[in-house]
This record gives C-alpha cells, structure tokens and sequence, in this order.
C-alpha cells in the first residue's frame, strides 16, 4: 500500500530542515513559506511506489532540438517528425538538450530560463512531445549567460539580479578550486559599484550564480514550477557539483550543493511524485556515487565511468579495467538508478577514469582517438599545469579500428558497445548520433572552432530520411539493429534496471555479467567478444542451469548442449536466456 500524502504543514517542515542548514541567517519559517508559495496551486500528492519509477521498457534519447532540420518545420516538430516515425517503439522517454534563447555552448549559457528559443519552436511543440514521451530537460543551475537579464541587471545594480553572482576578491585562496577549463577564473566586470570579480567556472560568457543568496534558489524553484507545467517530467541538473562556493576550498561537492538537491527533491517529490532528478557530475566514480545521497537527492546518476572504460576495452581487447571497475559498482540503492551512456553532445569524459585507467593507458587511449579524427579537450589543474578532461569524437568514428589500426569491423565493434550499455543495470541513453552513426563532424569544427562541435552534426530531414530508408547504408544498418535490440531488451524482465546484477569471470578476452529478473523468473547471460578475432566460448564457463531451455535472444541460437563450445564471431554479443 503506498504511504498517504503529505500535507503542507509536513513540506514545511521539511524544507525548514534545509533551509536551516543553507541559510542559517535566514528565518527559515517565512522562507519556507515563501518557497510553497511558488508552488501555490500544487497540492502534495501520493507518493509514486518505488517499483513504478522505471522498467526494462524504459529507454532515453538524447538530441539537441535541432539535431534534425528541414527548412520548411520549426526543429522541433521535424524533431517529433523522426520520433515518431522511427523511435516510437525503442524510446520511451527524450533528452531535448537546453531549449531556451542562448549565447554560448550550444544552449548551456542560456539568457532566458522562461522561454524557447523561437528558432527551434516555442512550449507548444515542448509541451507536444511531453504528451508522447516522457521529457527531460536541463537546468542550467551553475551558471547563466553574460547577456542574461539578471547579469546586465547585476552590471547596473538592480533587481532582480544585483546579488544574484559569485564575485571574489583577487586575494581569496582560489589555489584548489576544481576547473573543467583552463581559461581564468575570475572575470573583471565594470558594475555600477566599481569593477568586481565574478566568478566563471566555464568560460566568461558563462558567469556562476551565488546560491548563497536565497533569491537565486526561489528563481530556480520557479523555473521547475514552470516546467512541471509545460510537461517535464525529468530535469538534470547540469554542472551542479560545481554549484556552491567557498574560497579556501575544492568548491566542489560542499555539502551546501547536496542540500539544494535535497531542497528540490523534497518539492518535487511532494508536489510531482514520479518526477525524476538527475545529477550531472562529471566526476571520478566515487564522488559521483555521493549524488545517491542517503535516498534522498538524485533518483538517477550517470555512469561517467563507463564511456572511457569500455571504448578503452574495445580499442586494447583488454578487459581488466571495465571488469574491475563494474565489480566495484554497488547496486544503485532502492528508489534509485544509473543512467548509461556512451556518448552525448559532450566529449568522452576523462576524469571517471582517473584512477582506473593508468596514465600510459589514457595516453594509448588519447592517441589512438586522434588518429580517427578526434580531438581532445583539457582542464586546469589545481597546481597550474593541465590534464586531458575528454575525448572529442564521434563515438562511430571511435571504433573505426583498435589500438593497431582501422580495421574492417568498425560497425561490429560499435554495435558491441551500445550492446553492453544496454545489459548493464541502469537506464540505457542513446545519443542521437549514436543511434545514426554519425561520423566525425570536421566541418563543425572548422565552423565554431570549438571540439565539442565534432558530434553535434545536424541532419538534414530529408538526407536522413534517404539514409534510413537505404538498407545498404551504414546509417540505416546501424539505426535497425539498434532499435531491433532496444525492443529486444524492453521485452526481459531480466533487464529492468534494478535487476540483479553478476560479474562473470569467463577468460580473456570475454566480457559477460549475468542479469536477473526481481522475481528471479528470468536469468540472461551477457556475453561480448571484445576482439576482433574469433573466440571459443566454453558454455560450461557461464554454469547455466540444466532443467531450463537457453538460448540467444538477439541471434535465436538454441543451446541444447550446454558443455559445449561455440564460436563468438569478432565483437558478437549474446543475451543466454532462459525464456
């Protein structure tokens, strides 16, 4: 039986709790009061069960509104165009990238959290694809553009916005604060109170909010509100282990940051039970983990680590890394879950693998991407010098060979990895130019000048349309035995993501866990060659149990004998099921 809903007087104590912890100056009373305020007109509701959050039905699309574009539909639609008719029955929830006016970083320096940005459409075709998909949408919570209403508001000394920025003095101890860039931290502003220092994370375009502020959370809480409205089901909070400052420290994962999730945790699962948050810390592994929090932060993580680790596996034939690493990963607590991805408008992040891949494997790792076209990006580092942050290239473009060389088996090599992404426990996210088998965008570099814009190529309807409906292009092989093996796995128990899961230990240079369904009805043994050779699998190895019938549920293949040996053509994957 789900627990009854709270009242308000409850919320309001709960929210005083934090408030208390984050603004202990504050009358956390009135504040309290004036955060449920913003959420006048929602009523707390019952709480969605646990088992109810997701299934193995589950699937997420990430894209950029206009990843797809036709001359003659706004992005958007021609976006719910492809949906529609290609993913309907892969997906079930999408990623629109950030959707409002913007003036940087393809979206993440946004100038008006309250609007869309009209060249993509306007909350009509939002709301629209919300109706069909469950919608997730970020919000840029560290930082907002230069040209935002609140930054010139800040540069004039009005409201809203003239303490709403992070500003340092030159001498502050800045010495450990964790950077993604290696541009200056500190921007000189001309104010109307004198020149100040505000703080940028990211680039001076990007300029960081001051959470300090209580008037800067209660803006964010609006913004939620608003989206809860227009059909967001999902937000990720993107950069948030960046979110509070304090000079003198890393200025990453202070405990003030986890408590602001906790904040909007409690309104959301109050007012808008089965609304999901997901964290975006790009992080080593285990500071990710600490976004779980005790239950009550993060529904969902990224599994940061996973990206590097594999492509690493893939293009070495070596398994130690991906093996040590997912043995070590605990399950994801009751009521909660990992996000996995390979790919995303970002680069392959580095820093999840700190620590898990040695410095000579990064460098073979880094070479190696470069020589498919790649690129690379780097961080600044605490004592001055700098640091590969991530790996820019299209992922398709990233298996074109291994460490020796390109090969012929680039699409099999590809096809692996999304393969093992999708048996893992967790969520599977699909990057749109994953999906399409995107290549390397040179020209998108050339154009902008920025490496990320290597895998944010932007389709055109109709050519996408003409690759998709020609079986012998690469796109249209990839894209149908993708969407073949998405559907495949919506339909196993086994794969729902909080099954069990097993790391198995057959020989080199095999990859395999096992899954189990929640009521232990349904076992599958994921099994991938991670070489390009041909390699003998010793059935005996995965110990299957004699009185059930297994087979292969991506190839159909019967194993009748189960102390046989069967030949893993190069990067084949099997899913051994019992039904």
């Amino acid at each position: 039986m789900a627990p009854p809903p709270q009242d308000r007087s409850q919320v309001h104590s709960q929210l005083c709790q934090h408030i208390g912890f984050l603004y202990p100056e504050a009358d956390a009373e009135e504040l309290a009061e004036t955060v449920l305020m913003v959420f006048d007109g929602f009523e707390p509701q019952v709480p969605l069960p646990l088992h109810e959050l997701w299934s193995e039905r589950d699937c997420l699309l990430i894209t950029y509104g206009d990843s797809v574009i036709d001359n003659d539909t706004v992005p958007l639609e021609t976006l719910q165009q492809f949906l529609d008719q290609y993913v309907k029955d892969s997906v079930s929830a999408v990623h629109v990238l950030p959707f409002c006016p913007y003036s940087s970083d393809d979206g993440f320096a946004v100038i008006d959290y309250t609007k869309v940005n009209p060249q993509l459409g306007g909350w009509t075709q939002i709301s629209q694809i919300s109706q069909r998909y469950r919608l997730m949408a970020d919000i840029v919570i560290n930082h907002c553009s230069s040209q935002s209403q609140w930054f010139q508001n800040f540069c004039k000394g009005v409201d809203p916005g003239a303490t709403f920025f992070m500003e340092a003095n030159v001498g502050d101890d800045l010495s450990e604060v964790v950077r993604p860039r290696a541009s200056p931290l500190l921007r000189p502003t001309e104010t109307a109170d004198g020149l100040k220092h505000v703080w940028c994370t990211f680039s001076h375009d990007q300029v960081d909010l001051d959470f300090r502020n209580p008037d800067v959370l209660l803006e964010f809480l609006k913004i939620i509100r608003l989206y809860l409205q227009q059909g967001v089901s999902v937000f990720r909070l993107d950069a948030v282990g960046f979110l509070w400052k304090q000079p003198g420290t890393s200025c990453m994962h202070l405990r003030q940051t986890h408590e602001v999730i906790k904040l909007i945790r409690t309104v959301t699962d109050a007012f808008a039970p089965g609304t999901l948050l997901i964290t975006e810390t790009n992080v080593p592994n285990h500071e990710n983990l600490t976004y779980f929090g005790n239950r009550n932060e993060a529904h969902v993580i990224y599994n940061f680590s996973l990206a590097p680790l594999l492509i690493h596996s893939l293009l070495t034939g070596k398994t130690e890394y991906l093996k040590r690493w997912i043995m070590s990963m605990p399950p994801a607590p009751v009521g909660c879950t990992y996000l996995n991805f390979t790919a995303s408008h970002d680069g392959i992040g580095m820093r999840p693998a700190e620590g898990l891949l040695s410095d000579e494997e990064q460098l073979q790792l880094v070479e190696t991407v470069r020589r498919f076209g790649g690129r690379v990006s780097t961080r600044r580092t605490a004592d001055g010098g700098e640091r590969v942050y991530e790996l820019n290239v299209s992922l398709f473009d990233a298996m074109q060979g291994t460490v020796e060389g390109n090969d012929q088996w680039q699409v099999e090599r590809f096809l692996c990895s999304q393969t093992v992404m999708m048996g893992l426990e967790g969520i599977p996210a699909f990057y749109i130019h994953s999906l399409l088998a995107t290549a390397n965008d040179q020209a998108g570099v050339a154009k902008t000048q920025h490496n990320r814009s290597i895998n944010r190529h932007k389709w055109s309807w109709s050519e996408l349309q003409e690759q998709l409906g020609d079986d012998a292009s690469v796109h249209s092989r990839v894209f149908r035995e993708l969407t073949r093996r998405m559907q495949i796995r919506s339909r196993n128990e086994a794969f729902h993501p909080n099954a069990t899961q097993f790391t198995l230990q057959p020989r080199e240079p095999f990859f395999a866990f096992w899954r189990q369904s929640t009521d232990r009805s349904q076992s599958i043994f994921c099994v991938h060659n991670m070489t390009a050779g041909v390699q003998e699998l010793r059935l005996s190895d995965l110990n299957l149990i004699s009185t059930d019938s297994w087979y292969d549920a991506i190839s159909g293949q019967q194993f009748d004998d189960r102390t046989s040996e069967i030949e893993l053509q190069p990067y084949q994957s099997l899913w051994i099921t019992n039904r």
